[in-house]
């Protein structure tokens, strides 16, 4: 969406567009093969200004819900932001050598991660933990 204005203040709203790399199949084949069940392998975008900001190869961005990923499976509303879109430019430079398909890490360094933070700069909230949280629940599988 695009900002509005309240007040002085443009506001923009800020959502999590949610994805399941593994089209299902986690949701189906988990408890067999991991012994726990879980429900989708999580790719994440943050929808602000109109665009979608996610991690993939680098930091990039798109039409919402037209990324490589398909559609997304949930949009979470993640609140709105006071922050002017030049300022949330400026922050994506400064975190783009961080998030670089150099510096990618599936569990500590990941689209999620990203989001994450990206949402913490605009709102100052984060993105829900089951999403963050998912690598270290697998790794503490019996698998």
């Amino acid at each position: 969406a695009r900002p509005r204005r309240s007040g002085f203040i443009a506001m923009a709203a800020v959502t999590l567009h949610v994805y399941d790399l593994s089209g299902g199949l986690a949701r189906q084949m988990s408890q067999a093969f991991i012994g726990k069940q879980i429900d989708g392998v999580w790719h994440t975008g943050v929808v602000v200004y109109g665009r979608e900001y996610f991690f993939g190869g680098g930091i990039q961005n798109g039409v919402p819900g037209r990324t490589p990923y398909g559609s997304p499976v949930e949009r979470v509303p993640l609140g709105e932001t006071h922050i002017p879109e030049e300022v949330f430019e400026e922050f994506i430079q400064d975190i783009s050598s961080r998030f670089s398909v150099h510096n990618y890490d599936l569990l500590d360094n990941n689209c999620n991660n990203f989001s994450a933070e990206a949402s913490l700069f605009l709102t100052g909230n984060s993105i829900p933990a089951h999403i963050t949280g998912l690598p270290a629940e697998v790794l503490n599988t019996p698998m």
